[in-house]
């Protein structure tokens, strides 16, 4: 019951900023998401791309599948915004981001709490053995808090 209560609890926060990043970039223009976040820092459209980029790393990490945006990986993961690099159009980031956390929704909602307390493809199997708290429900509690703080910074767009 009580990792059942875990599991609700990292889901219900994982669900509440998905909802907020996604009304907030859902409010923004295009306009509004090629500003800074604040002098020098990143662009609205660069994080909606980063985050993009990041959620969809996590299909192959949960075991879900492989990425479906792998070309977002190089712009918005490997290198700063300032890189010069071409960004796809933002409304097909805007896609990108709904699609990618569409598909992480439909398969969250199939773990069973067993699955939840695997390891992530991305532990090997002896430091999992030591440290189990590196599981598949804790990647998305670290992914919550580094959508929380880049919806923090996105405040700051709008």
């Amino acid at each position: 019951m009580q990792q059942e209560t875990m599991i609700k609890m990292v889901l219900d926060a994982w669900t509440v900023h998905i909802s907020r990043a996604s009304k907030l970039f859902n409010e923004l223009t295009d306009e509004q998401l090629s500003h800074e976040a604040s002098p020098g820092r990143n662009t609205g459209v660069y994080l909606l791309g980063h985050l993009a980029a990041v959620h969809d790393g996590m299909l192959p990490l949960l075991g879900i599948g492989e990425k479906l945006y792998p070309q977002l990986e190089e712009v918005f993961i490997k290198n700063p915004d300032t890189s010069g690099l071409a960004k796809p159009a933002t409304k097909d980031l805007r896609n990108y981001w709904n699609e990618v956390n569409k598909k992480l929704a439909d398969h969250f909602s199939g773990f069973t709490v067993e699955e939840w307390f695997q390891k992530h493809s991305a532990v090997p199997a002896e430091d999992f053995i030591k440290e189990p708290h590196r599981n598949k429900l804790n990647l998305v509690l670290n992914r919550t808090t580094h959508l929380a703080s880049h919806y923090g910074q996105m405040l700051y767009v709008k």
